[in-house]
């Protein structure tokens, strides 16, 4: 279902933005930010008073939703006459709980959150908040997006939506089938982001390594790589997340002998236990995943390795937890991002039987916690007394700015204005109080 409005061209007016969830969600931030400058509209920090709020919601576990709402109390605190507008998956799967919170004026779903210039044309405040948003089967298209000016890199969308069925997951009713970018739009866009000075590029999609469908032809992940190695003026590429089953030997070599791609990969694992992979409708067994970080070791000894990982799954017991620890212990791995797992409605989890008490699933992530900051201290403390190249950000606190090297090792270094989006050689000499590596350039 599609609407027209009238376009009015508005004039003086401030929008700020808030961001929930992951890469891609900012990726299309930063574009609709644009688009509502191109209609006059100066986009101001979301702690500021603003003529309208923008928040892109997530919905991957049931504290975003309780985020979103949080979000907009905040913005409602800075101007109470505001108008606020929530986009995201929260907003395509519960539009009408969204237009009930207090202060919410507009709520867009996924085949019309990109069209918000058309239809934000009278910022009177609604007392019943409009809700505009059709089945997730019309939003059939893709729409490009990248993030600049949010922070040193930027996040380039080349992929939408997800085909697979995981059990926990709601994203495919969130953002629909899976589908891309053109590769001419990509390396256009790619291109752009060089003429702007951004140093380094995310790729990323919901389901980034799935690229290729949608579009016609016979394109594949690896095509879009071998393309954008060509791209002079980005320096650096990273991959955003990939599944394992998408991860091929061709890839993990490609990138080994890159010009411009990275030794970073990220690859969501979720168990080491075969039998929760099969309760998760995961695409691999263990042994897959083990054998995909050997070979990029292999390739790349100082290469890193992030891993997605899912504690307290329904019918999870302490034997499958600890199937995972062991598991993930063994494994040449550089860091984890850890997610408890909450119930959704609409997925095939929650029938399972035998949920995992809270207070267990928590003991569980924190375990799992502790073994990341082991497993990344290790990691980082391969590489002390050696040489990297960095990409330097702009943010700093107490006179000390961050980057990443090359293999994603957070560093700290002495304030230097000049440095500021620059890739500079330092050397990494020991530990600071957050765990980073503290560096002087060399």
């Amino acid at each position: 279902m599609y609407y027209a409005y009238f376009c009015a061209v508005v004039i003086d007016k401030k929008i700020a933005f808030h961001t929930l969830g992951c890469k891609l969600n900012f990726s299309e931030t930063s574009a609709i930010a644009r688009q509502m400058q191109a209609r006059g509209f100066t986009t101001v920090e979301f702690d500021e008073p603003s003529d309208v709020y923008v928040i892109n919601t997530c919905s991957v576990t049931e504290q975003a939703d309780t985020k979103c709402r949080n979000i907009v109390r905040k913005a409602m605190k800075q101007n109470p006459d505001a108008y606020v507008v929530v986009v995201g998956c929260y907003a395509q799967l519960k539009p009408k709980e969204i237009a009930a919170i207090k202060g919410v004026d507009l709520v867009l779903g996924a085949s019309e959150k990109f069209r918000l210039p058309e239809i934000i044309t009278d910022l009177t405040k609604n007392p019943c908040g409009q809700v505009l948003a059709s089945e997730i089967s019309n939003a059939n298209f893709f729409v490009d997006a990248y993030s600049v000016g949010d922070r040193t890199r930027s996040f380039l969308k080349i992929q939408d939506g997800c085909d697979y069925k995981c059990s926990f997951c709601t994203i495919p009713l969130a953002r629909g089938k899976s589908r891309s970018d053109t590769p001419e739009n990509i390396v256009k866009n790619a291109k752009e982001l060089a003429a702007k000075g951004v140093k380094e590029i995310v790729l990323t999609g919901v389901n980034t390594g799935d690229y290729g469908k949608g579009i016609g032809g016979d394109y594949n992940f690896f095509d879009i790589v071998k393309l954008l190695d060509e791209v002079e003026g980005i320096e650096r590429f990273r991959i955003s997340s990939i599944e394992p089953n998408l991860l091929t030997d061709e890839i993990i070599e490609f990138v080994a002998k890159s010009k411009r791609f990275m030794p970073h990969f990220h690859i969501p694992l979720q168990s080491g236990s075969d039998k929760m992979l099969k309760l998760m409708q995961r695409r691999y067994k263990s042994d897959l995943y083990q054998s995909r970080v050997e070979k990029i070791k292999a390739e790349m000894p100082h290469a890193c390795i992030g891993v997605d990982v899912i504690v307290g799954f329904p019918s999870e017991t302490d034997d499958d937890f600890l199937d995972t620890y062991n598991f993930i212990n063994s494994l040449d791995i550089s860091y984890l991002h850890v997610f408890t797992y909450s119930e959704r409605q609409n997925t095939k989890a929650i029938e399972i039987e035998n949920p995992v008490p809270m207070q267990v699933r928590n003991e569980r992530n924190a375990m799992l916690r502790t073994l990341s900051e082991k497993k990344r201290r290790h990691f980082y403390n391969q590489f002390l007394g050696q040489t990297h190249s960095v990409l330097l950000e702009e943010e700093q606190k107490a006179a000390i700015m961050h980057g990443f090297t090359d293999n994603y090792i957070k560093v700290s270094v002495l304030f230097d204005k000049e440095k500021v989006n620059q890739i500079a050689n330092v050397t990494l000499n020991d530990f600071d109080e957050a765990g980073n590596v503290k560096a002087t350039i060399v």
